[in-house]
């Protein structure tokens, strides 16, 4: 299988798409150590990568070189910001092209889209913090179902609980993560 760049070959990061995978997720934008490394989730505090690992999404702990390999285990990546990165606090509303990842996820058709962090969701869904609880939402966005996730970022960790990504890998693997 081939890792897809969606028509985003500028993007700080490519996405890793292709049709019918189980789930995709969506992170705000490229942090800066992962704009430096060219990858994926690549800072050093962030908890991405063990994570899927740890909940069972992924047999083996993946790093964050190792990208492109994911959707041989039904996972695609993108990104709501693709051609900015950095912190979150930096990001405006022009860097959203919330059309554009609508179009990719109408375009590959996966089975869930799971935001990465409120921000994300916040900007795709258009809801204040305040209307968005982490889990499923009852919206889909392009027919696809929607999780939003505490953020895996190191600058996030005071939000973290691996709960709601269990509750992803129950409804992605039919299995109780422990």
């Amino acid at each position: 299988m081939k890792a897809n760049c969606a028509g985003v070959n500028d993007g700080i990061l490519p996405d890793v798409l292709e049709p019918g995978l189980s789930v995709v997720f969506c992170g705000t934008q490229a942090g800066a150590a992962s704009a430096r490394r060219g990858a994926y989730y690549a800072g050093p505090g962030n908890k991405f990568w063990p994570v899927l690992y740890q909940i069972g999404l992924v047999p083996v702990r993946l790093r964050p070189e190792d990208f492109r390999t994911v959707t041989r285990y039904g996972i695609g990546l993108t990104d709501v910001a693709k051609r900015s990165s950095g912190p979150d606090s930096a990001l405006r509303g022009s860097h959203f092209d919330v059309t554009g990842l609508a179009a990719r996820i109408a375009a590959h058709g996966p089975r869930i889209l799971a935001f990465n962090g409120k921000r994300a969701a916040q900007a795709a869904l258009g809801f204040g913090e305040g209307r968005l609880a982490y889990g499923r939402q009852a919206e889909m966005l392009a027919g696809t179902d929607i999780y939003v996730l505490p953020s895996t970022s190191g600058a996030a960790a005071g939000f973290w609980s691996i709960e709601p990504w269990k509750q992803l890998a129950m409804a992605v693997t039919g299995t109780i993560v422990r």
